[in-house]
Formats: C-alpha cells, structure tokens, sequence
C-alpha cells in the first residue's frame, strides 16, 4: 500500500489528466477515496472560485483555500468568519490594514480590467515579511438574441510571498494561475466546452520599497505585467493553435467530399455516355 506521499502524487497525477471542467467533482471523488489528504488536496488543487456574501459589508467576496479556517471563511471587508469562529485565523493589526488597501486597490484593478466580477485579497504573516493570494472571478452568460449563445468563466489566482529586506528593498515571488471555461452551443457544430488552466511562477528580487513603490503598488504591477503575459499566451497559443487545427480538418474535410463529388460526377456523365451509345 502507497504511504501518504505516494498517494498524493498519485492523485494530483489523475487531477491533471481529468477534465479541467470537472475538478470539483472529481476533487470530491478523490477525497472519498483518501479522506486522510483531504487538506493537501485541498491545498494542492486549485478549484473555481465561489462566491459568498458579506452581510454585515454588502459586498461579495471570494473563497478559497487560503481564507478557510476548517469550515468557516474570513471575508477580506469585514475580517469575520462565516460561519462565526471565535479563534479563527486573522492578519496582524499592521497587516490588516495593508490588507483593506489592497483589496481597495485591486477592486479597481477588477473594474477596469474585466468591467465586473469579484475579487478578494487576502494577506498572512511570514517570520521575515508576508504573502497573500489575490482572487479574480468574471462570469459572463450570453442568452440567445445576443448572438451565439455563450457561458464562460474566468477564474485568476494569485499567491505572493514578500520578503522584506534591508535598504527599503524586497524580494517578491508570485504564483499565478487562470482557469477558464467557454461553454456555447448551436445547431451547426452542437454543445462545445472549451476549459483548461495555466500556471507560471515568477520571482522578482531586490525591489525598491518607499512612499511612491509601496508594496501594494509592486506587487500591483507584478500582477498585471503577469496577467496580460498569460492572456497573450491563451489567445496566441491555445486559442490560436485550436483555431488552426479546425480550420485544417474543415480544410481536409472539404477535400475529402470534393473528390467525392467529383467521383461521382464522372461516373454519371460515364453513364450517361453509355446509354447514348446504345
């Protein structure tokens, strides 16, 4: 029988041979399996955000792993847990405050970029410094009469680690990963489901820190240069090189049934010929 080790490297091996459209269900599948990974696969396998409601702010905000104290999660605008949790984990005073920035900051930064959506930052501390994750989620459904009816979904996670060094400098590392699933159907080709992940990580070291560069502002533009990177990467790349390979099958495809047709039409004027003849 595989130790605990084995067991997870088997079974984040499956998850990324699974469908991505479907981690949630085979994330549950797994954990009835292993109960006793239950935290490592919740920690290891990024999911689609959810989203839940701050009643006391009226804002949204996003869950995940890293706002999760057993079964309750901290909202980033009134610091409670839901469901209430007395000794829930919580940032130190100094880093709640960077922490009501932040999320200030990158609630424009989600306004501007994806015109709607939910974003959450969430910030811990470290021995030498602090990291964070930085959640966005834009869903958009367009019903039939808009065009081609279509779902999609865009899932951006962002997990940073600060290092503060000395000299006002600091050594920042980020892990980013977008997931993103296009649903649409019609007629002509039926129910399509496009989904997949992407994860790049980047370390940044020596960075200036002051009143101007603060650490919001340097992890800020880390983000962004990080996301337009993947975007870029996502419509050259993947959905590039799909386009290209549909358009090759339609290419070969419609070869294959004008040599048909044209078979075909040879053989009728052959016939035709024949029975002249007689």
């Amino acid at each position: 029988m595989a130790d605990g080790e084995e067991q997870l490297d088997y079974a984040l091996d499956l998850m990324r041979r699974l469908p991505p459209s479907q981690t949630e269900e085979n994330l549950a599948g797994l954990i009835d399996l292993v109960p006793n990974l239950v935290e490592d696969l919740l920690s290891a396998v990024d999911q689609p955000l959810k989203i839940a409601y701050d009643s006391e702010s009226k804002k949204d905000y996003l869950l995940c792993d890293y706002n999760r104290d057993g079964d309750s999660y901290r909202s980033p605008w009134s610091n409670k847990y839901d469901p209430p949790l007395k000794d829930g984990n919580t940032p130190s005073r100094e880093l709640r405050e960077t922490e009501v920035q932040a999320n200030v900051a990158f609630d424009i930064y989600r306004d501007m970029y994806y015109e709607g959506g939910v974003s959450s930052v969430y910030l811990w501390d470290l021995d030498a410094g602090f990291a964070g994750v930085i959640l966005i989620k834009r869903s958009q459904d367009l019903a039939k009469g808009t065009g081609e009816p279509m779902k999609g979904t865009w899932d951006s996670i962002h997990v940073f680690e600060v290092e503060e060094k000395r000299e006002g400098t600091a050594d920042y590392k980020l892990t980013s990963t977008v997931m993103l699933t296009i649903e649409t159907e019609n007629e002509k080709t039926g129910s399509v489901n496009l989904s997949g992940s992407m994860t790049r990580q980047e370390a940044k070291e020596g960075q200036p820190t002051n009143k101007e560069k603060t650490h919001i502002v340097n992890i800020g533009t880390f983000v962004e240069d990080m996301e337009n990177r993947m975007r870029t990467a996502l419509n050259t790349i993947y959905f590039g090189k799909t386009k290209d390979i549909v358009n090759d099958l339609r290419k070969k495809q419609g070869v294959k049934f004008a040599a048909a047709a044209m078979i075909a039409q040879k053989e009728m004027a052959a016939g035709a010929s024949s029975k002249k003849t007689k």
